[in-house]
């Protein structure tokens, strides 16, 4: 057995409230078992409301975080965040690109929850013909599922006026199939934007169509850095040796249970507790010094 931790690289913005981005990433790997190397693609100036500014790297910049870690350490996933400009998109792809073998995992985040546009359709472009070619699995809502195939049909100018019509309408399996098609190995739509009582995630694999579909308690809150939480715990499930079905259940029971216990730190949405399990064993241990204590007292009145 080895004695480091699975080594997982996330690309991701700076998110300094830490609720999403590198932050988010970096908590989860490391609440998971996971060791976190960060690259940061952007520096935002954000809160969690919204998204007010974005300083984008320059690919340069990326690039050498990224290959100085990898010269050093043998990473077990990446997992992709936000980039924020299509030369930091064919920067990362060509980095990846060299470890095939290594489980890639898109999370493309290409809005904030409040609407603010993080990926311009260029950078989606390049999302499409680049990364996605090359991934594992790409996590996406409903929304991004829809924008990243309206940019699709948009580089095939597509002459049907209807286009926009249909993909509001397009089934989740007909998006999945559409995402697939352009080469990721596994999709995993989320239900975090349907208007149901329930959380409905489902997950397809090329070739096999849905494989799993689990159906998960709607909690109260809105969230920021929900979606970060659950594709950074897939990659972590991944790099320690899970198979995919049992990595993306690991995940979202852990999101699941640090969405249950997140907390308002401002005006805007609730941020995860992904260290909840921590105050957890502390609350078993306290009880259970307050039994042994009760044991204790029990046999000195004997």
């Amino acid at each position: 057995m080895s004695d480091t931790p699975p080594i997982v690289l996330s690309f991701a913005a700076s998110d300094p409230t830490g609720g999403n981005g590198i932050q988010a990433d970096t908590l989860t790997i490391a609440s998971l078992g996971g060791h976190p190397l960060s690259v940061v693609t952007c520096i935002t100036v954000q809160d969690t409301v919204g998204v007010e500014s974005v300083y984008k790297l320059e690919a340069e910049w990326i690039a050498d975080q990224a290959r100085t870690l990898l010269e050093d350490m043998a990473v077990t996933a990446f997992k992709i965040g936000m980039v924020g400009s299509v030369e930091g998109v064919a920067a990362i792809a060509e980095i990846v690109a060299d470890y095939p073998d290594v489980p890639l995992i898109i999370d493309p985040c290409l809005a904030s929850r409040r609407g603010d546009e993080l990926a311009d359709d260029e950078v989606v472009d390049a999302i499409n013909e680049m990364l996605i070619p090359q991934a594992t699995l790409v996590v996406v809502n409903l929304l991004e599922a829809r924008r990243l195939l309206r940019d699709r049909l948009d580089e095939e100018e597509s002459d049907d006026e209807d286009d926009e019509d249909a993909l509001e309408t397009m089934s989740i399996d007909d998006l999945a199939a559409g995402l697939l098609s352009m080469g990721a190995e596994y999709v995993l739509i989320t239900g975090t934007m349907d208007p149901t009582n329930e959380v409905i995630n489902r997950l397809y694999q090329d070739q096999e169509g849905k494989v799993l579909e689990t159906a998960w308690q709607r909690l109260p809150h809105t969230y920021h850095g929900a979606s970060a939480t659950l594709s950074a715990g897939i990659a972590t499930g991944l790099a320690n040796g899970m198979m995919m079905r049992e990595a993306v259940l690991d995940a979202q029971d852990y999101t699941w249970q640090a969405l249950s216990e997140a907390y308002r730190l401002g005006m805007g949405s609730h941020v995860p507790d992904r260290l909840y399990w921590a105050m957890q064993d502390d609350e078993a241990e306290a009880s259970s010094e307050v039994m042994d204590d009760s044991r204790d007292e029990s046999s000195t009145l004997q």
